[in-house]
């Protein structure tokens, strides 16, 4: 199976913020963080209640590798350690801090010298969705050569510009996270992805390899503008775009030299690295036609979903549905009494008239899911095998690597839910794998 660059044209609706500049949002009085904000093994809480804590101090960690520790976003004391309802699913354990207005900070320690080690401290994880710990990114297997590091600064998903603005604000430590990342494994290549509809972020990076006389390709840092359509930033599209380097199915980049990091990540890696900052913020957009003032804000993680819209001016009257992520791969949520972590990347807000539900109708074997899926599936059958519950042969059809962008949902003129029906598949075999441990 191959992996194609195909996808589709989206209206990308970014331009209520995408010429805003980040703000700080203000200070939450109090915060609940989730002990479980990564892809892996959830955290043990490192305090109790009653406990005061600083802003910065770690409060959860685990030993296990596939883990990221997380830390205390504002200083107060710790009032509740308990299970709260969690953005992503299920209700997860959480550390609730009541603020006490004191602006103390904890950093890492000077000692850190190691990249590793300060990126797994700080408690980073992947910025642009996925959430998986960047320390284990940036420790393949020994037998796997890394000759190319990737930075992905597409963001194609249509309302969002949080990374867009990061790009145009803070590009020069977007350029030395890539080059702390590139150094962690001895990538001699870095390549920054990014979509011809932010030319102006592509002039804001290049200016800072200039400035700082940094070596361009092949052996240096190079940006490429790519042609804007949807999913570009997909992580194995963005590498056959860039590379004609094609993921096997099963396998991941590191299995063909390459690795894959978010703007925003490369941030965090480079404030983690030099500053000791641990990932206790983000920036996240805020948009759509139900919110009054849309804005770009750097949020501290814990802070509620309804802090945060009250700092951008509420709710519109005709204000329907709330979406955390953009409309192609986000999740509605069922209530704003949620905590942004690290996962967060936008709050989209949309009218009654943008939310209306369509009726599945029968696919009419058109095709079109099939010419615009980016991972080169038959979406289509894989409906068909997850409707009659057949997870062995939609196993055996690729079903995994699915990367569930909703290109086929989005296309389909009989609006059948394809991306729920692949969630739902490969939910029921990661089950089954499981139960046979």
């Amino acid at each position: 199976m191959k992996t194609f660059a195909q996808g589709i044209n989206v209206e990308h609706k970014k331009q209520s913020t995408e010429h805003r500049n980040i703000e700080e949002a203000s200070i939450p009085a109090r915060v609940v963080i989730p002990l479980l904000q990564h892809t892996g093994a959830i955290c043990e809480p490192l305090v109790k209640v009653g406990d005061e804590v600083v802003e910065g101090q770690k409060i959860g960690d685990c030993s296990k590798l596939i883990s990221a520790p997380v830390h205390a976003s504002i200083s107060g004391k710790v009032t509740k350690i308990a299970k709260f309802p969690y953005p992503c699913g299920a209700d997860e354990m959480a550390v609730v801090i009541e603020g006490n207005g004191n602006t103390e900070h904890r950093t890492q320690s000077a000692e850190l010298r190691d990249i590793v080690t300060a990126v797994r401290e700080a408690g980073i994880v992947g910025l642009g969705g996925a959430a998986f710990p960047t320390h284990v990114k940036l420790s393949p297997p020994k037998d796997k050569k890394i000759d190319t590091l990737v930075v992905n600064g597409c963001e194609c998903e249509p309302y969002i510009t949080a990374d867009h603005r990061i790009m145009l604000e803070r590009a020069d430590a977007v350029i030395q996270g890539a080059r702390l990342a590139a150094k962690a494994v001895n990538a001699a290549r870095i390549i920054i992805g990014v979509e011809d509809n932010k030319r102006d972020a592509v002039k804001a990076l290049r200016a800072v390899i200039r400035q700082q006389h940094i070596q361009e390709a092949p052996d240096g840092v190079e940006v490429i503008s790519l042609e804007t359509k949807y999913p570009q930033g997909g992580e194995k599209m963005l590498i056959k775009t860039l590379l004609d380097r094609e993921v096997p199915s099963g396998e991941l980049p590191f299995d063909i030299g390459v690795m894959v990091i978010n703007v925003g990540t490369a941030v965090a890696i480079a404030e983690a690295v030099e500053c000791g900052q641990p990932l206790i913020k983000r920036v996240m957009t805020v948009t759509g036609s139900g919110v009054k003032e849309p804005k770009n804000l750097l949020v501290r993680i814990g802070t509620t979903f309804q802090d945060i819209i009250d700092q951008c001016g509420g709710l519109t009257e005709d204000a329907a549905k709330v979406i955390m992520g953009g409309p192609m791969m986000g999740l509605a949520l069922a209530t704003l009494d949620l905590p942004v972590v690290k996962a967060t990347s936008c709050l989209l807000v949309l009218n009654r008239k943008e939310t209306q539900v369509f009726q599945e109708k029968a696919c009419i074997r058109c095709g079109r899911c099939i010419g615009v899926c980016p991972a080169g599936l038959m979406p289509n059958f894989l409906a068909d095998y997850a409707k009659l519950q057949d997870w062995d042969s939609a196993g055996a059809n690729h079903v995994a690597d699915c990367i569930e962008c909703g290109c086929c949902a989005y296309i389909c003129p009989s609006r059948i839910f394809l991306t729920q029906y692949f969630k739902a598949a490969k939910l029921a075999l990661h089950l089954r794998r499981s139960s046979c441990r």
